[in-house]
């Protein structure tokens, strides 16, 4: 009787860096890509129409959004807004499907790291954007980042962040332990297989109030059910580039 052959299971190779996000947005499979523009983005729209400082969404101002993904953010501003913007993302296939959605829209977009300098002239933008992006980047990408977003705001122009937050966080604290970076806070993600920095609160202020005034914080909720962690903690904060 002739033997079954072996069959061995051939296991997924795991894709890292662009790779990884070119595939999710192509085919998504651990991630939920949305294409709507951020609540925390509309937000902080409102909040800047409050505070008098509509010109900061009036044309001719234009935006940067560093890690734009699929556009939804910059194409939100240009609708609701008039604005023009200019996205970068290292994923080519998230830059290709922004640039269909964004046809007769005033953005332009670029296939690059946020840990690059910025496409942008001096003091060109009246709003900057980074919205879960700059955590991929090593501590000197970090400081490059901020201050080429300082480089390029206008004076009195807004800079958006938002970030994980590792106060009180207990996926962080986990993932820390578990599966440490070489950066202390950092932590190796444990799907895409790259190193994620996550500020506390008293980081990430101090580490923005060396450039930028540092005009409101909003954190998230400790998101914990019964002792056990649900969803990751986040914060946001809305910084001004003074006026000389």
């Amino acid at each position: 009787m002739p033997m079954k052959p072996n069959f061995i299971k051939k296991k997924k190779r795991k894709v890292h860096g662009a790779t990884f996000w070119d595939q999710e947005y192509t085919d998504p499979g651990h991630l939920k890509l949305s294409e709507k523009e951020s609540q925390d983005l509309v937000k902080f729209t409102r909040w800047l129409i409050r505070r008098e400082r509509a010109d900061v969404l009036t044309p001719p101002a234009s935006v940067v959004d560093v890690g734009c993904g699929n556009g939804r953010n910059l194409i939100y501003l240009a609708r609701q807004f008039g604005l023009s913007g200019i996205g970068i993302d290292v994923s080519g296939a998230a830059i290709s499907q922004a640039k269909k959605s964004s046809l007769g829209l005033q953005i332009e977009y670029s296939i690059q790291s946020g840990g690059d300098v910025l496409p942008t002239d001096n003091e060109s933008q009246a709003l900057a954007l980074d919205m879960m992006t700059s955590h991929f980047l090593n501590k000197n990408e970090r400081v490059k980042l901020r201050d080429e977003i300082y480089r390029t705001l206008r004076p009195g122009g807004f800079f958006f962040m938002k970030t994980f937050l590792k106060d009180k966080d207990i996926h962080t604290a986990r993932m820390i332990d578990e599966r440490p970076g070489e950066e202390e806070g950092s932590y190796i993600h444990p799907v895409m297989g790259v190193a994620e920095y996550v500020y506390s609160e008293e980081e990430l202020v101090k580490f923005l109030s060396e450039k930028f005034i540092v005009h409101k914080i909003y954190r998230s909720h400790k998101h914990t059910f019964k002792g056990r962690a649900r969803k990751r903690r986040t914060i946001s904060v809305y910084a001004e580039k003074d006026y000389r």
